[in-house]
């Protein structure tokens, strides 16, 4: 089913909130880093191969982005990166967010409108994955 034929207004609002989470203060890199976890985590293979490239493009090391479905034992996320990424994990299992790691996001992102941004990045790119996984969404086969 193409979505942007089938339910128009609706598919496009979802991309409109995309373009405004990557106009705001989130962090490029923290921003793809969630959506390829999330992606992950929710076993959508278009949104991986997408957000992967993207990140690639952004400069995103390609060492990094193996290490990215073990980043809790890796060396090569930061704090920022680890406390968004163990919020996305939260999120995306819908498992409550406890005090402990929502004062961990808190102290990493402690401008509200980037905090405000990670969490619409999340719930996004979860919305977006529930759409991807179902609809058996398939990135464009290449080699290399």
């Amino acid at each position: 089913m193409d979505l942007s034929t089938a339910a128009p207004d609706p598919y496009k609002a979802l991309i409109q909130t995309d373009g405004a989470i990557r106009g705001g203060p989130l962090d490029a890199t923290v921003r793809e880093l969630v959506k390829i976890r999330a992606s992950q985590l929710n076993g959508c293979v278009y949104c991986v191969d997408k957000h992967s490239r993207e990140a690639r493009e952004l400069g995103e090391s390609q060492n990094r982005l193996d290490q990215l479905p073990v980043w809790e034992e890796s060396e090569l996320f930061d704090g920022r990166e680890r406390a968004a990424l163990a919020y996305t994990h939260t999120v995306t299992r819908l498992t409550p967010v406890d005090d402990r790691l929502w004062h961990e996001v808190c102290e990493h992102f402690p401008d509200e409108a980037e905090r405000g941004h990670l969490v619409l990045q999340v719930a996004l790119i979860n919305a977006l994955n529930r759409l991807g996984v179902p609809l058996e969404m398939r990135p464009a086969a290449r080699r290399g």
